[in-house]
Order: structure tokens, then sequence, then C-alpha cells
């Protein structure tokens, strides 16, 4: 099974991740165009693309100057301990033991806008280049152009390195965009995380990142290899709804909190 995430704005780069362990992403080159793209805009176009703070977009104009491909562990770090947020709370890379790191290089596939599709384990410099970005390349008019079918192509990749062949998306709108559903070697499969909140059951978006987090970890821990074993997640209340649910699309309900 391949689980698929989001990566994160929010990142860590100043706490060491627990494993001296890691890989190099796979797709540098195309990092690398979209980085001397990138190098071409002044702070204020960041500002302006990306819809961030002065103080942002400066900052990111000077990691975009001072990126270089040559990555070790003293100028970059492992995807999976870098990102920080809702996703990665659920994921809690942080109390996974050495056997559980394994299972989630494995397993686990990150999708980014600037490195395409990262491994847990790959090292990564400090960034923010969202896939949903207008960034104008010489592909087209967004990162969705840039990317075309490179990303589908490493993920079909991934799939044939399984003992099964079904797919658990679990990353955002925005990101699985950037993929080819017709075109993956898989089943794909797509949970729904709905809370309860005034009588009504609705996806929350701060809970249900939270919830792909949790499903990730769930999935990695259990060695699941099924469409059932992923319906028997039942983890912080969350439960398998099968009346709302399809094969495709199985949703899990969780009840208002007092």
């Amino acid at each position: 099974m391949l689980v698929l995430v989001s990566p994160a704005k929010t990142l860590d780069f100043e706490n060491t991740a627990k494993t001296t362990s890691f890989t190099q992403p796979t797709l540098l080159d195309h990092s690398q165009q979209l980085v001397e793209v990138c190098r071409e805009l002044t702070p204020v176009d960041i500002a302006s693309l990306m819809k961030v703070s002065d103080k942002i977009a400066g900052l990111n104009a000077a990691r975009f100057s001072e990126w270089q491909p040559n990555f070790n562990l003293e100028n970059a770090k492992q995807a999976m301990f870098a990102f920080r947020g809702d996703v990665y709370t659920g994921l809690d890379a942080d109390s996974m033991g050495e056997t559980q790191i394994v299972k989630a290089q494995k397993h686990l596939r990150i999708l980014s806008g600037l490195y395409g599709l990262l491994k847990p384990l790959d090292l990564m410099q400090a960034y923010r280049l969202e896939m949903g970005t207008s960034l104008e390349n010489p592909k087209g008019k967004n990162l969705y152009a840039f990317w075309g079918e490179v990303i589908t192509n490493e993920i079909n990749a991934a799939v044939k390195e399984q003992t099964d062949d079904i797919i658990v998306n679990l990353a955002s709108n925005e990101y699985f965009k950037a993929v080819k559903p017709k075109l993956l070697q898989a089943s794909l499969i797509t949970p729904v995380f709905k809370d309860c909140k005034n009588g009504q059951y609705k996806v929350i978006s701060f809970y249900a990142k939270k919830a792909r987090g949790l499903m990730a970890r769930y999935l990695i821990d259990n060695d699941i290899k099924s469409l059932a074993g992923v319906q028997k997640f039942d983890a912080d209340g969350y439960y398998f709804s099968e009346e709302l649910s399809t094969p495709a699309a199985p949703v899990f309900l969780r009840e208002e909190r007092i």
C-alpha cells in the first residue's frame, strides 16, 4: 500500500531528526529548474505571487538564492521530520521507532510543489512553494503544467515496490491535482473525515488534516494492505460509516465533542 500526503507550510529545521539515515530526492533536476525560475523573482514578486507578508517573501527569496542540490545532514533535513502542521501532528514521526521509520520510507510519499514527490527520509532544504502557485515556467503557467505526468510516473514506480496495488490518497485537493488518476496503475482510495458540529457531519479542515496524519500512521503501523483494513481505522474517536461510504471513498465520522 502506498500512502500520499501533502507537505506543510510550517517547517522545523532547528531540531535534529531522530535518525541519521537519509536518502536523496529523485527529482532534484526538476527542483533545480524551479529554483532558477524563482530566483528571477523579487521579494515583491514573491509576496504578490504567494500572497504572503513582506517578511516571509524576503525569507523565501533568500532560501531560493541559497538553495543548492548537494544535500547533507548539515544543510538539509529528512522531509518527514522537517514538516510540521496538522497532518504531521497526526503522523507524529518523532515517536516512530526504527522499524516504523523503515515502513514509512517504503509506504509513505509526500507531494511537494518544489520536490515533486518525497520519501520520508529524503533530505530537503527549507522552501515555500505551494502546488497551487501560478508560477510561470518553461512548461506552462503553473506547477501543475510543470510537473505534468512526472509525479504520477514516480508514484507508479513506487507502487511496483509494494505487495499490493492500492494507493490511499490522504493529500489535499490542491496537491492531488498534480497527480493524473487515470494514469495510476493502482486502485485509489480517498478517505473522508467528517466531524459532527451542531448536529451535522461536515469536513472541518483542521480536524480532517490531523485525521489524515492519524490514518497515515495507522496504515504504516499496522501493515494495512486492503480496503477492509483501511475501514478498521478508529483513532481519536473516528469510526467507519458503511452507509455513507463507497469503496473508493470510505467515510469516517466523529461525534461532537462536549
